[in-house]
């Protein structure tokens, strides 16, 4: 009678301990925060965020959540083999004027806890818009992001 307790006992142990697994234990991300920098209003932007499985089984991506309608993650629709990398795209609809920051929360399928990501940025109106391309700020960031492309 005592084996068979011990036995579920460690059963019942070792599931939760399953099951309590964290998402950084099976995943690497290029990065958990993204920041768009000033956006122009009405422009919608996305940006790809790279998933690297690190374990040595398969994951899925069960879904992905944003706290509002003006971010939208597309998850990955086949499952993510060891040592390969899938892409998360997170956009954003860039409506109202005024500073961003949005939290994306990823589930995978088995493992407890999310993975948040998150992206930031300013939404500036047109005439803000226009007032900042023609800005120093504006041509380094645009160096920046083009030499990025090469």
């Amino acid at each position: 009678m005592k084996k068979l307790l011990f036995i579920a006992a460690a059963f019942v142990t070792g599931f939760g301990a399953m099951a309590q697994q964290k998402a950084d234990a099976v995943v690497k991300v290029n990065t958990e925060k993204h920041s768009f920098g000033k956006i122009q209003q009405g422009v919608p932007v996305t940006y790809e965020f790279e998933i690297t499985n690190i374990s040595d089984k398969a994951i899925v991506v069960e879904n992905a959540t944003a706290g509002c309608g003006c971010t939208t993650p597309e998850v990955p629709k086949a499952p993510i083999a060891p040592n390969t990398t899938a892409k998360l795209k997170v956009a954003y609809n860039a409506a109202t004027v005024a500073p961003f920051d949005k939290e994306v929360i990823v589930k995978f399928a088995g493992i407890d806890e999310p993975k948040i990501l998150r992206i930031t940025g300013q939404v500036l109106d047109e005439t803000a818009w226009k007032a900042y391309v023609a800005t120093d700020e504006y041509k380094k960031a645009s160096k920046k992001s083009t030499s990025k492309l090469k």
